[in-house]
């Protein structure tokens, strides 16, 4: 079977190896998940719902917490000239840990962690999580208004945060009254309470071998424990948190590790001995793929774990070349850059095994090009953050073969296609409504019954995507219900730009929708129409909207309508009746020559 593309500047088309695949998908998983193997399922009961777990999960966080530590010196993170071990890492975690104890901190309470991918990132969520507490990691790129929501609707506690996010949050403090402790690393400026610097407590990173040898503290957590609070807007109304458990989290290792083996099977090969690997991470840790589905596994697994104070694809190859990195990625556009980059060539990239991603949508050639140019494996997958991550997990020769696809279930999950009311399971091939199930679905939101009630029904999750399976069990996404739209891995929800545009005195009717784009995958564009008699420019609304929203959500292109925008008879807006507009723009600037 051969995949062609007729672009001139296409990836060579992939044929795929003689006698592929060894084995089928079903003979796979009744090999590796037979009793007394490594992925050997169960079925437990969790909120009622009989669910397929992994039997060899480990049960809490801070168990995974304790097995990193025994991966002794081997480095754990490298973040500039700080190289933490994993010794080193885990002596800051029980030293933050009993700190925080100290401080009241007890199970069940909130803590809020904000900060760009630091070595302390990851030391802050065990030493919490570890507590039975529970850790509410916020975009680091939200305005102080976001985060300050984040904060209040959570109830935080306790806040662990960077210099330049508390430098956001700060003015916002007396709308904040659960709020009582701040730690904040890497501040120069004096610091008031509740504020006090982290490096008090813990020292920095360059400080960690020099701690206390001690344990964590004693609590008892099961695993269906609440763990995480990951907040996940909708497409109405404010951000929800994704309340997610212990079992949610650490059900992604094993997830993982069995995609792993099944690639290597799929080709007639056992699956090597582990190796500890080197990742540059360049995906955010507030994102439950960074986290949940990266995090978890390298610890896991002792591998090491590059951050970037900043996304520069020189510097990406600088690091690759000296760390030898063996995989990255995170969203399309990153994948991308490495490829078209004119510098590729004056840096050694050949320790580059694999480049995986997901987050957003990405074109079938991407996935040969990956292979075609560094030799490396393309990998991708689905989830959202009510599945905790990894839900479905496809790569090499599967991805090559498939490259529309985002895989099959992992095997503790099923997938299944309902009709638009939710009333039937559509047959195989059908596109409708994607639901899935399995242990790493969130209890529901925080302190949101209704919205829980809707979107999570005996232990399947309603997606809001819309999808197919083939006979194999492949899923392919074929649009989001959603009004949603995701630029370079980052979700933007259409209705929370749409509200500021309206908040803006000179517009009376708004709409987002998504431009295609061909490294980040889309990109937010609105088309507003004006009150009589008003006035305001692209650039006016544009500076309005980063005024009040991150910047990733400021729309790249604002058209105006002389008439009120078209209306369907319930009177929502015909957004698919906008798109053309933009259409038309392009095609005109084309036929002008303007770029």
């Amino acid at each position: 079977m051969e995949k062609t593309d007729d672009a001139p500047d296409a990836a060579p088309a992939y044929q795929l190896p003689e006698g592929w695949p060894k084995a089928s998908l079903d003979q796979i998983q009744d090999a590796l998940c037979a009793p007394e193997m490594r992925f050997e399922m169960e079925t437990v009961e969790i909120r009622g719902v009989p669910t397929r777990t992994w039997k060899n999960a480990l049960p809490a966080l801070p168990e995974l917490a304790r097995h990193g530590a025994t991966h002794g010196d081997r480095l754990f993170t490298i973040y500039e000239d700080e190289r933490v071990t994993y010794a080193a890492w885990f002596k800051a975690v029980a030293a933050l840990a009993h700190e925080l104890q100290e401080l009241g901190v007890t199970k069940g309470d909130r803590v809020a962690l904000t900060m760009r991918n630091l070595p302390e990132w990851p030391v802050v969520f065990f030493a919490v999580t570890s507590l039975g507490a529970i850790i509410v990691p916020l975009n680091a790129w939200w305005t102080g208004s976001e985060l300050a929501y984040g904060l209040k609707n959570s109830g935080a506690k306790v806040l662990v945060c960077d210099a330049e996010r508390w430098e956001r949050i700060a003015p916002s403090l007396t709308e904040l009254p659960d709020l009582e402790q701040v730690l904040v690393s890497r501040s120069d400026a004096p610091l008031a309470a509740p504020a006090r610097r982290l490096e008090d407590v813990i020292g920095g990173p360059k400080d960690y071998p020099g701690l206390k040898d001690q344990d964590l503290p004693q609590v008892e957590i099961a695993p269906d424990d609440p763990a995480t609070i990951f907040y996940t807007s909708g497409t109405t109304g404010n951000p929800k948190g994704a309340l997610g458990t212990h079992r949610n989290i650490l059900t992604n290792i094993l997830s993982s590790g069995y995609a792993a083996a099944r690639s290597c099977l799929r080709r007639g090969e056992m699956p090597p001995e582990p190796t500890p690997k080197v990742s540059l991470t360049v995906i955010p840790l507030f994102h439950v793929t960074a986290c949940n589905a990266g995090l978890m596994g390298t610890i896991f697994a002792g591998n090491t774990m590059v951050f970037m104070h900043k996304w520069d694809v020189v510097k990406a190859f600088q690091i690759i070349e000296t760390e030898k990195v063996n995989t990255t990625g995170g969203v399309p556009t990153i994948a991308w850059q490495l490829i078209e980059h004119p510098d590729r060539e004056k840096y050694d990239l050949s320790s580059l095994e694999a480049i995986a991603y997901g987050g957003a949508p990405s074109a079938p050639d991407l996935v040969r090009k990956i292979k075609s140019v560094f030799g490396a494996l393309p990998g991708n997958g689905w989830g959202m953050t009510e599945t905790s991550a990894t839900v479905t997990s496809h790569s090499s020769e599967d991805y090559l073969n498939r490259p529309d696809s985002c895989g099959p279930a992992v095997p503790v999950s099923d997938l299944k296609i309902m009709s638009p009311d939710g009333s039937r399971e559509l047959p195989v091939g059908e596109v409708g409504e994607l639901w899935a199930r399995g242990p790493q679905i969130v209890a529901g939101y925080w302190n949101n019954p209704e919205a829980t009630a809707e979107t999570f029904v005996d232990g399947w999750i309603k997606t809001g995507d819309l999808a197919k399976l083939d006979e194999e069990g492949f899923c392919f996404i074929v649009d989001r219900a959603k009004d949603i739209i995701i630029r370079g891995g980052e979700n933007i929800y259409s209705t929370e730009v749409e509200n500021v545009l309206y908040d803006h005195p000179a517009v009376t009717d708004a709409a987002l929708i998504g431009i295609p784009h061909r490294t980040l995958g889309e990109e937010p564009a609105a088309v507003v129409h004006l009150a009589p008699g008003q006035s305001a420019t692209e650039a006016e609304l544009q500076a309005w909207v980063r005024e009040h929203l991150a910047g990733f959500k400021v729309p790249v292109r604002i058209l105006f309508s002389e008439e009120t925008l078209p209306r369907n008879a319930n009177g929502k807006i015909m957004k698919s009746d906008l798109k053309p507009m933009f259409d038309a723009e392009i095609e005109a600037r084309e036929a002008a020559g303007v770029a």
